[in-house]
């Protein structure tokens, strides 16, 4: 072993022992992942592994702009969620299911869907009160619902450009090697088939997650309240300006009730039929907190005493492969790969996006597999966002994601490797 190779063994092993330890905090679980990963990057800076001005460089990179367009799916998904459509058309599909299997191939089918449409961060959060809804009608744990429900969008996201960041990135690459992207939809009959694939194996294999956990209970669950009661302002322009209390209460969701209306000084009265709303009147609805929120924001109505929060400015709501990546400032860039010499002074063999081109191969077929490997994160909770955002909600543990990752990623190679090949020629 070469003095050169001595020197760098130190750094490495403390690198490896910083991951080593990391892992362990996601695993114990008591300490929350953004706090683990906070205290991963302080121990990287102690331990001299990272320079002080390059401990939030990573923040300059333009996949960042991806993330923030990630976060902006999910403020829209909670808009459609607040309206109560994708919810209503679920509950119509659902019909009278009960049972846990039939229920769970609905959501995840509804899930996966979506997914390859938007984001796919986007749509559990839009499905995640109709999960728990299902969950809680067939006396089932949330966990049976919200894991299988993860495991969709992921596949889902394998269908389209748009479905997960990955996808983005690697058709950006293929536009620098060939000077052509992939399209929205080259990546549909590789994703299409793996997700199909998926979709069958969650209808049967959510089994493998424990049935016993329970999530924690609400207030109102806690407190046995079957309905709220809340006051909302009819402002001028609502939809429920000039209409009777009749057509009113036909434009209420199931469930919220109109049981009373503030005019001006008079006392709440007992609204008669044909009683007709005016800007100005406080209606009292009374019904469960997630219906009446969406009735106050499909209507157009006001919680009473919205202006005067808002006017206090109070708020409502060893050999081993490693990948680098040239950036732009580096010293490499427009620089043969023969020159620079990585064999002969450090010992490294340069493989990379040359590795096709080397073997006389396209390289569709390897960027995909890429793009596949990449959003197939089912193991862990820290893969992917989908598999935190249900984590806490399902009283979910750091080792369950691998009850459903582990066939499923077997499933991703069995089922992705052939369809690439078909899909995408090596020659």
């Amino acid at each position: 072993m070469s003095a050169r190779t001595c020197d760098r063994d130190p750094p490495q092993l403390s690198a490896f022992g910083l991951l080593a330890g990391m892992v362990l905090l996601f695993i114990w679980g008591r300490v929350r992942y953004d706090m683990a990963a906070v205290l991963a990057l302080l121990g990287a800076l102690l331990l001299g592994l990272v320079k002080p001005e390059d401990a939030f460089s990573g923040f300059a990179d333009d996949i960042v702009i991806i993330v923030i367009i990630a976060a902006s799916a999910l403020v829209i998904s909670v808009a459609v969620e607040r309206s109560g459509v994708v919810e209503a058309a679920i509950g119509r599909l659902s019909g009278g299911m009960t049972r846990a299997g039939s229920q769970i191939s609905l959501l995840v089918g509804s899930v996966t869907l979506l997914s390859a449409l938007v984001k796919n961060i986007g749509a559990p959060a839009m499905l995640m009160p109709s999960a728990f809804r299902m969950a809680k009608s067939s006396d089932s744990s949330p966990s049976l619902f919200m894991m299988p429900m993860a495991s969709g969008s992921l596949l889902g996201g394998l269908i389209t450009l748009v479905g997960t960041s990955p996808n983005i990135i690697v058709s950006r690459v293929r536009e620098e090697m060939t000077g052509e992207p992939f399209s929205m939809f080259d990546y549909t009959p590789v994703g299409a088939g793996i997700a199909v694939a998926g979709l069958i194996f969650l209808r049967f294999g959510y089994r493998l997650l424990p049935s016993n956990r329970r999530a924690a209970p609400t207030l109102s669950e806690a407190l046995d309240i079957e309905d709220y009661a809340t006051e909302a302002e009819v402002p001028p322009g609502s939809a429920a300006q000039d209409k009777s209390v009749a057509e009113l209460r036909e434009l209420l969701e199931k469930g919220v009730e109109l049981t009373g209306i503030h005019r001006w000084d008079r006392r709440a009265t007992i609204p008669l039929p044909d009683a007709v709303i005016r800007a100005g009147d406080v209606l009292i609805l009374t019904g469960e907190p997630e219906a009446l929120e969406r009735v106050i924001a499909t209507m157009g109505i006001e919680l009473e005493g919205h202006h005067r929060a808002a006017a206090a400015g109070t708020a409502s709501s060893n050999v081993g492969i490693i990948e680098t990546v040239v950036g732009r400032d580096s010293i490499l860039a427009g620089t043969a790969a023969g020159r620079v010499g990585l064999h002969d002074r450090h010992g490294v063999n340069l493989i990379a996006a040359s590795f096709a081109n080397g073997l006389g191969y396209r390289p569709d077929a390897f960027l995909m597999a890429v793009a596949v490997g990449a959003g197939s994160d089912f193991l862990t909770p820290i893969g992917h966002q989908c598999n935190m955002l249900v984590m806490g909600p399902g009283r979910l543990r750091f080792g369950d994601c691998a009850r459903l990752g582990a066939p499923l990623s077997l499933i991703v190679v069995l089922v992705g490797v052939p369809l690439i090949l078909a899909a995408w020629p090596l020659r």
